[in-house]
């Protein structure tokens, strides 16, 4: 048996004003991961892909891993970026083989392609019609009809923050060693709706999502338990909001073994589930300045300021100072503040060194188009605390055991706030980050987090109050700020539903 498994994965934010190069999937390098080095850094860790070589090497299967390219989110995707990854795909599975795995995101666009996902399984099924395919996606996916038509399994991740990578590729990935077994007959369905969650309320810690992403898990256990036919994946998706394209928005997939018409009901369950509750996914921000009040006002410790509009995670420039200028001027003590990327003035804190007294224009160097914003530098003041290279595993619970790599990073220490400063996007969303700079986040009063949900993964537990800080960028939640001109309208929340 031979399977042809990959990973292609980027979350495109089409407003967001950084590129995203071949090397953006290099992890500091200049290409992805590629053949044994892709099997090497991937065997053992709490993904996807990490599940689908599992699987296949407990089959004693042939494993072909022609790439594994993911990164962090940006703008739309560069074209050669794209077809250089998609081609090593296509072209593995041209040779031949009896299945494909893909760890997939679901959200990719590229200068040419509004479905990145879509167009590359098309393209698989030029070459190989009949061979099953099995796609795992992120929750954020906005699935396009390409990719419905075209994959014989897909799962998407029932958690945010996304702590179900790993089954999630099993999810995907078992139906389809089903059907080499001649075990399963997979059947699909798939369905939109024309709403816009916002992120900062899709977490599926919390209602609504809580409870449309537990129904989803039941159907799976009530297949299991024999109450009707198998239902080998169900699948609700939030969607990513901050894609000006034709699909961007919620979708649902349910996989039965044979069983079209369940898989419609259930899928359309789901779909009305959320309907159903699209208020509840709306979100409403308060005042920067409320905010900074509410913070000084709380006795308890750590409390998280989370700076939201800029999270790297959803393909903000991790580089404005809005929030961390508020958080200066309102004179609050104990701080650290994850973080500000700025390579250059990383460079100029690692040549004036440790210890060193130093003044600098930090952050605001990306302007944000898209928003009309300018970017606007902050002028700081400290002493450089401490100079690391960037590289960490992390811990989990969410992709235990991938690398992690924020390039050359720096400790300012302004008296009041350490800030850190790294040269690559990174979000901090597990402890290990943390204990590579040497940084207790618990003992702090304060943790500036330039994050939405996903710190909730390995931060969550430190955390006694939560403050939500509306800054600046392209992460916004203020759909105002965006001009959607390609989205199919009408759409809630932006239209009167």
């Amino acid at each position: 048996m031979r399977l042809v498994l990959a990973q292609m994965k980027h979350e495109t934010n089409t407003f967001s004003p950084v590129p995203t190069p071949l090397a953006r999937f290099g992890h500091g390098r200049d290409r992805p991961w590629e053949g044994e080095e892709a099997l090497a850094e991937f065997r053992g860790t709490g993904t996807a892909l990490g599940a689908f070589i599992e699987l296949a090497e407990k089959a004693g299967a042939e494993i072909v891993l022609p790439v594994a390219a993911q990164a962090w989110p940006s703008g739309r995707v560069a074209q050669d970026a794209y077809e250089y990854i998609a081609a090593r795909i296509v072209g593995a599975v041209a040779k031949g083989c009896d299945a494909v795995l893909l760890d997939l995101h679901g959200a990719m666009v590229t200068e040419r392609f509004d479905d990145g996902e879509g167009e590359l399984l098309a393209r698989l099924r030029r070459v190989a019609p009949k061979v099953p395919i099995g796609v795992a996606h992120d929750m954020h996916a906005n699935l396009f009809p390409a990719t419905g038509r075209c994959a014989s399994s897909l799962a998407g991740y029932q958690t945010y923050p996304h702590v179900d990578m790993y089954e999630t590729g099993m999810r995907a990935a078992l139906p389809i060693l089903s059907i080499l077994e001649g075990k399963a007959k997979p059947v699909l369905s798939f369905g939109h709706k024309p709403m816009l969650p916002h992120v900062m309320r899709q977490s599926s810690l919390d209602s609504p999502n809580r409870e449309i992403q537990a129904r989803a898990r039941e159907m799976e256990a009530q297949g299991a338990r024999g109450e009707h036919a198998r239902v080998l994946s169900a699948s609700f998706f939030v969607g990513f909001p901050h894609a000006d394209i034709p699909y961007a928005g919620s979708s649902a997939v349910v996989v039965t073994d044979g069983d079209a018409e369940l898989a419609r009901r259930f899928c359309d369950e789901l779909l009305d589930m959320a309907w159903e509750r699209r208020e509840q996914f709306v979100y409403r921000p308060e005042p920067l300045a409320a905010s900074m009040q509410k913070a000084g006002s709380l006795s308890v410790r750590p409390v998280v300021l989370l700076d939201h509009c800029d999270n790297c995670a959803s393909g903000g420039t991790m580089d404005t100072t809005t929030v961390l200028e508020a958080i200066l001027e309102a004179k609050l003590e104990e701080v650290a503040a994850f973080a500000i990327c700025d390579p250059g003035a990383v460079a100029h804190l690692k040549e004036a060194g440790e210890g060193a007294n130093v003044t600098l224009s930090l952050g605001g160097k990306a302007d944000m188009p898209a928003l009309g914003l300018k970017g606007r530098p902050l002028d700081v003041s400290g002493k450089v605390k401490r100079i690391v290279e960037g590289r960490y595993r992390n811990e989990g619970p969410m992709g235990r055991g991938e690398l992690m790599d924020m390039g050359p990073t720096a400790i300012l220490d302004t008296g009041r706030v350490e800030i850190v400063v790294v040269s690559r996007q990174v979000e901090p969303f597990d402890i290990a980050a943390w204990r590579h700079l040497g940084i207790d986040p618990a003992a702090k009063r304060y943790v500036m987090l330039k994050s939405r949900v996903h710190w909730r993964a390995g931060l969550g537990g430190i955390a006694k109050a939560v403050v939500e800080c509306a800054g600046t960028g392209v992460c916004t939640s203020d759909y105002a700020q965006l001009n959607f001109r390609r989205l199919r309208r009408p759409a809630f929340p932006l239209d009167a539903m």
